[in-house]
């Protein structure tokens, strides 16, 4: 397959549709922490562009590789996605039940938790590796390029929104967070199992 303007706009929809669970999870960052710089708001959508480009990278090697291990794996990503992200929301809804909704400092997100959200939104993706299996690797290495690029311009937008909002909403913000990851969470497990 070349690089044609029909390739570069598949894979664009492609890394739109991949990226809407991390940009939902950046508006949840965002709600948490209203006073985020702009350089943090970088460095995160960074992490989720990172594992959304690493993630159908991994999966197209697999596919070149060791297919069949991969192929077992591929059952359980949808239960991963769901234990990490209702565990971090979890955690989220507990420190803004005791912060009692007061107007307390925003915790913000911190690496360990970022990490578990760029790997449990991006989990998925792996799958893609196999959507893409019939690229040459310049091919797949610029479709998984594009995919991280889009994830970074929309995960930031959904950080500044997620600010905008959490200024709003103040001590409620953390609980409002944790509710969306929660529902992410269940709403990728849902859609493995329909």
């Amino acid at each position: 397959m070349s690089l044609n303007l029909q390739f570069i706009l598949n894979s664009l929809i492609l890394g739109i549709g991949l990226a809407m669970d991390a940009f939902s999870v950046s508006i949840a960052n965002g709600l948490n922490e209203p006073v985020m710089p702009k350089k943090k708001m970088c460095g995160i959508a960074f992490v989720f562009a990172f594992f959304q480009w690493l993630m159908p990278m991994a999966g197209w090697t697999c596919v070149h590789t060791i297919v069949t291990h991969f192929r077992a794996f591929e059952r359980w990503i949808p239960w991963i996605a769901l234990i990490l992200l209702l565990f971090i929301g979890i955690k989220m809804i507990a420190e803004g039940a005791r912060s009692g909704g007061v107007d307390a400092e925003p915790s913000g997100v911190g690496i360990y938790a970022l990490l578990i959200q760029g790997i449990a939104t991006s989990i998925d993706a792996l799958s893609t590796g196999f959507a893409i299996a019939e690229y040459g690797a310049e091919n797949a290495l610029v479709c998984a390029l594009t995919i991280g690029i889009v994830t970074f311009v929309i995960c930031f937008a959904g950080l500044a929104a997620g600010k905008r909002f959490g200024v709003k909403l103040a001590g409620r913000a953390p609980i409002l967070g944790g509710i969306i990851l929660i529902g992410i969470g269940i709403e990728i497990w849902i859609k493995s199992v329909l």
